[in-house]
């Protein structure tokens, strides 16, 4: 098969794995955790019945096992196809990180939520949909076409930026995970919030304002403008929802949708950072003056 079916098939496991994110913020909004309780079988066996709990559940386990044969899939593809040696070693990391991520699932039921645990398997979970998503851009036609070399004139660097604008979305995702699990207040992910905020603002304009007609550079700078803005819109609308639906006994269908809808923006967000950052390292570079004058200043 051609690579761009190779890209095809990156980008629909990478659509897919978005999808997995989704399905796992539902089992948490509908308070669904331990409604199977044993691991890797549901109630002992491969499909119990699909009711209640167990619908969302089980449900996320099923899709979860579905990306997990995509990714062999994908893994053995670019050992096949893809001549770039750092390639076929991705295919292998991203097996290795959905293998890591299925344990991490198995052990938050065997050891009945245990709030490190679970954390790490909803953070985890934006970082693979993350990887997919990288792996989907690696595979594209225009990155094989080759990098469009700029200069960065402006302090501090589009590289420090990117790299603070990755980081702080990763942990305010961390952040939000702790909140949904009980093991935070709201008060830090809010706070975070603003914070990473300003982080993407300032990097999307700093590059938009140095390279406005890079055809690389730019869509990746407006999509993390925008994903970033949605996703605090998406956080205040799942915090009002939630606040004038506390009397129920049930998960509100309303508090749900928004919490779903922000918990895919979050993996939406860590993905945007992260082409950002994949795209500045690779066509972006410091003039040599400046380099030389941080070796000097170094020595």
């Amino acid at each position: 098969m051609s690579d761009n079916w190779l890209h095809r098939f990156s980008v629909l496991l990478a659509a897919l794995t978005l999808f997995l994110v989704v399905a796992g913020a539902s089992v948490t909004s509908n308070e669904a955790g331990l409604s199977v309780p044993d691991w890797p079988l549901s109630y002992g066996k491969v499909m119990p019945e699909m009711k209640g709990g167990v619908f969302y559940e089980h449900g996320h386990r099923m899709i979860g096992a579905t990306v997990g044969l995509l990714t062999i899939v994908l893994a053995v593809w670019l050992q096949l196809r893809d001549e770039r040696r750092w390639m076929r070693r991705l295919g292998w990391i991203a097996l290795a990180a959905v293998i890591l991520q299925g344990v991490l699932g198995g052990l938050t039921v065997l050891w009945l939520l245990p709030k490190p645990v679970s954390i790490a398997h909803a953070s985890f979970a934006q970082l693979f949909f993350s990887l997919t998503v990288a792996i989907a851009l690696f595979t594209s036609r225009a990155w094989r076409q080759g990098p469009e070399i700029v200069e960065d004139h402006g302090s501090p660097s589009l590289r420090t930026m990117a790299l603070l604008t990755a980081v702080a979305v990763l942990g305010q995702i961390a952040l939000g995970a702790a909140y949904r699990h009980r093991a935070l207040g709201l008060m830090p992910h809010v706070i975070a919030a603003f914070l990473v905020l300003a982080i993407a603002l300032l990097a999307a304009m700093f590059t938009l304002q140095q390279f406005p007609r890079h055809r690389h550079l730019r869509p990746a700078a407006t999509a993390l403008l925008v994903i970033v803005l949605a996703q605090v819109l998406l956080g205040i609308a799942a915090y009002v929802a939630r606040i004038y639906t506390t009397e129920s006994l049930e998960p509100p269908a309303v508090m749900v949708f928004f919490t779903v809808l922000h918990v895919a923006g979050g993996g939406l967000a860590m993905a945007s950072s992260t082409v950002f950052g994949i795209q500045i390292v690779r066509h972006v570079r410091r003039p040599l003056e400046s380099v030389q004058r941080e070796v000097s200043v170094v020595s």
